[in-house]
């Protein structure tokens, strides 16, 4: 199971040894500095400062620490002037995402500014050297020029190290496949670009192992579901016991699988059910709802761009979001949201309670599935796709836009939203087309432009907004 954790990252700061002997005020000043600056960022990031470092020897020693303990990235501080030089053999070594911190102890040039203040606030030529190194190497860091006492400051760095932390944490992800539908394109890629990029390794599994699992799940393990449902739903009376509770069982048999195999993630293509002899009688639109609420990957269809995108959505941001568009709305300016059923409950609005229907479906040859009914928040939005465009390039779109707030439509027997971006539905879908924008989507609640943004770069992925 995903779940967001504060990053770890190793702090630079560089400036010159000119002043131990004769202004040790000064590194101890810096010094001083620095702890008030990771004592302000300790909400948001894990920071480890060893010491000041102060030739080339003591930066490349310090990268390497970090690289060695694996954080998540380094922040790079010119606490000083400090030679652009010393930096280049241990940036060329470090293969940690890296910001460059363009900030000073003080926001403002005074009356009373002097030659110590000069001395001790003099980090951007540093910054602009060491930048320069850094260019011609070829190395691409995120840079911030802020004053470091604001709220744009920390979450700018808060955005940062949680798309360092999630470029980190796919490299441990697993992800099940239950075979791909057959004939659709847009999810097909390069599966050893994949791992070879991102880092997520994805098996391909036989339903029969989640079969197993079925029959072991007890009485006492569905009761306990089917409460914990009765708790996030107003389940319907038409809806049958039984049915619910096979959905339960399901979902049980799914997570226990994973759990088994060490996936945090899957993604099953519906006809998997029905040509493995029909042992399962329902499609698992319950059971994928609720553990993609609970923090594990999802997919339809064998999508394993759409489910590493859910599996970014919990680590960068939270609560993601499976989807697609369905229709489009020219008077409401807008797309109509929806799936198969499975989607994120969490995104629901607050003001109506989530629905478990009895839900015909007469795709796969199965049971009635029980499907949860709901429309996502009104308000900001983000949306996002990523595109396989070939070998190892890949592709973000990124859509922000609004959620409408509109009444039910007591015909869609599935989750539901409406989507408008802020250029308008018809000219985003025409950018959406013309970057090979793929047909599923996962959506997240807010404005997280910056931070998607920002993993495009570590991840080194062309990132689009339409």
């Amino acid at each position: 199971m995903l779940q967001k954790m504060k990053p770890k990252v190793g702090l630079l700061g560089i400036m010159q040894g000119l002043y131990d002997e004769s202004q040790p005020e000064i590194p101890e000043n810096q010094t001083k500095f620095v702890k008030e600056l990771t004592a302000y960022l300790d909400d948001v990031v894990e920071i480890d400062f060893p010491e000041i470092a102060k030739d080339r020897d003591g930066i490349e020693r310090i990268v390497k620490t970090f690289n060695d303990k694996d954080y998540d990235g380094i922040i790079s501080l010119n606490l000083l002037y400090s030679p652009g030089m010393r930096v280049v053999q241990a940036m060329k070594d470090n293969r940690l995402p890296v910001l460059i911190a363009n900030i000073q102890p003080l926001a403002e040039v005074t009356q009373d500014w002097n030659w110590s203040l000069l001395t001790t606030n003099q980090g951007i030529h540093g910054s602009q050297d060491t930048a320069n190194m850094l260019m011609r190497l070829g190395v691409k860091p995120t840079i911030i020029t802020e004053d470091w006492h604001t709220k744009a400051f920390k979450d700018f760095v808060e955005d940062w190290a949680a798309a360092a932390y999630t470029k980190k944490r796919l490299k441990s992800v697993k992800g099940a496949v239950f075979n791909k539908m057959q004939g659709m394109g847009d999810i097909l890629g390069d599966e050893v670009a994949y791992f070879q990029k991102f880092g997520m390794e994805i098996d391909y599994e036989s339903i029969g192992l989640v079969v197993e699992e079925f029959e072991k799940v007890t009485k006492e393990e569905v009761d306990e579901q089917v409460a914990e449902d009765a708790k996030n739903f107003e389940i319907m009376p038409n809806l049958p016991k039984e049915s619910h509770r096979y959905a339960a069982r399901l979902q049980i048999a799914f997570e226990k699988f994973m759990v088994k195999k060490g996936y945090e993630a899957f993604t099953p293509n519906f006809t998997i059910y029905h040509d493995d002899g029909a042992r399962l009688r329902q499609l698992p639109i319950l059971g994928a709802s609720n553990l993609l609420a609970k923090g594990y990957g999802y997919s339809a269809e064998g999508d394993v761009h759409a489910m590493l995108l859910t599996v970014i959505g919990h680590l960068l941001i939270g609560d993601p979001h499976f989807t697609e568009m369905y229709s489009l709305d020219y008077v409401r300016d807008a797309a109509l949201m929806s799936h198969m059923g499975e989607g994120n409950w969490k995104i629901a609005r607050k003001d109506r309670p989530i629905k478990l229907i009895d839900r015909p479906l007469d795709i796969g040859d199965m049971e009635n599935p029980p499907t949860p009914i709901y429309s996502a928040q009104p308000g900001e939005t983000t949306m996002a796709t990523l595109v396989p465009v070939e070998g190892s390039r890949y592709r973000m779109l990124i859509s922000k836009g609004e959620v409408l707030d509109t009444e039910e439509i007591p015909g869609i027997p599935m989750n539901y939203s409406f989507f408008k971006p802020d250029q308008g539905i018809r000219a985003s879908m025409n950018d959406w087309l013309k970057y090979g924008g793929t047909h599923h989507q996962v959506m997240f609640t807010g404005d997280h432009m910056r931070r998607l943004r920002m993993l495009c770069d570590v991840l080194d992925i062309e990132c689009i907004e339409v």
